[in-house]
């Protein structure tokens, strides 16, 4: 099947203009050549004036609020795409940042791509608010369906740093994280969705000296009926750290740019 359009998905941890590391970051973003890109934790809108000049076959969008880190938006020029900033994702909580929504049109085919940097903490507050919000994404994925003609029509997609952390509460009722990607998974079924899977098990990881294991904190949630191309048998191609076998290659390379990889992949024309 023949390319729709590439997508990449890039927590850069703190992403300021003044970023000693802005440079590489803009590099290897470069070298993926997505068509569609959201990167999280961007601070200030000093990024936004630098990736306007800096990657020039690009149209940006980013969110806005009171919160420090929003979500920025790439779109390389000739797609016709349409932003939206959705409020509803901050889950009554001003702190948090919007759904970034991009519809983009390809081929005549609409695909409505929801940007989500979802709550962080493995409290059981945090884990309560990420499950609204999730809740939030499946009854869009519902709104959007009945739009298109029906359950299953809708080429939805929603993806993002989604913080699936588990809990952690002090009377021996923790939730482990694989527990919350199972509810998760669960959850997308109920919609005619389902998480992609990568070719890589973690996509986080703060380092030798961090304290905490790598994670599987970043995810993509789609329509059932969308196709990938394939990456060693998986739909997303995880790139950064975790291709790296040797520890001191994995840290050297979150120094030099995030301890989140980035996810990429590449739709399928439907």
């Amino acid at each position: 099947m023949a390319k729709a359009f590439s997508l990449a998905s890039w927590n850069v941890e703190n992403f300021k203009e003044d970023d000693t590391k802005k440079t590489r970051v803009i590099q290897f973003l470069k070298e993926q050549d997505p068509d569609v890109f959201g990167l999280y934790e961007v601070v200030g809108k000093g990024v936004f004036a630098m990736l306007v000049k800096e990657m020039t076959s690009y149209q940006f969008h980013i969110t806005e609020g009171p919160e420090t880190q929003e979500i920025l938006v790439g779109v390389k020029n000739g797609f016709t795409a349409f932003f939206t900033q959705k409020v509803e994702f901050k889950s009554g909580i001003q702190t948090l940042r919007p759904g970034a929504l991009l519809t983009l049109t390809v081929g005549g085919e609409h695909y409505p791509i929801l940007f989500l940097h979802t709550k962080s903490s493995s409290l059981p507050l945090g884990l309560g608010i990420r499950d609204d919000q999730f809740s939030r994404a499946f009854k869009f994925k519902q709104l959007l369906d009945k739009d298109a003609g029906g359950p299953g029509k809708a080429n939805f997609m929603f993806l993002g740093d989604l913080n699936l952390m588990g809990m952690r509460y002090p009377f021996g009722k923790d939730i482990d994280p694989p527990v919350e990607v199972d509810k998760l998974k669960e959850g997308a079924k109920a919609v005619n969705m389902r998480r992609l899977a990568k070719n890589k098990p973690y996509t986080w990881w703060g380092g030798p000296t961090g304290g905490y294991e790598p994670a599987d904190l970043d995810q993509v949630i789609a329509s059932e009926q969308l196709e990938f191309k394939k990456v060693e048998g998986a739909d997303i191609e995880v790139k950064g750290w975790p291709e790296y076998e040797s520890t001191s290659d994995q840290a050297n390379w979150i120094k030099q740019y995030s301890d989140h990889g980035l996810l990429y992949l590449e739709v399928q024309k439907v």
